[in-house]
């Protein structure tokens, strides 16, 4: 089975042309499609990031919390082992986008060309 490192959280499987989990080597979804397919997806809020407001005076507070008017955060997980794979800041409404997109016949060729060249 040829595993290749896509991302720090991310492997794609050559043989069977599935993303898996680096963490736990969880096979997830086939890497035809978007990664995020075979993810758990979790909308955060951004106050459990962010914090609380900071109060500076008795009339000044400050928050760095994006007003979820505006801003929601969008986190993937392993369905297995729970290991975070990506985060997304996107505004509401927003369909979520593919960031990866391979070419696995090209991937393919390429690790077949290596494994010739090593014999």
């Amino acid at each position: 089975m040829t595993r290749v490192r896509i991302t720090e959280s991310l492997d794609i499987d050559l043989d069977s042309e599935k993303w898996c989990c680096h963490s736990c080597g969880a096979v997830m979804k086939s890497a035809r499609e978007p990664y995020m397919n075979g993810a758990l997806l979790y909308e955060k809020p951004a106050g459990e990031i962010y914090g609380d407001v900071i109060k500076l005076s008795r009339d000044t507070s400050i928050s760095y919390t994006p007003d979820p008017d505006f801003m929601r955060i969008i986190e993937f997980y392993c369905p297995a082992c729970g290991a975070l794979i990506s985060v997304q800041y996107l505004p509401p409404g927003h369909p979520i986008p593919v960031e990866i997109q391979l070419d696995i016949d090209q991937l393919k060729a390429r690790y077949v060309r290596e494994a010739e060249l090593k014999k």
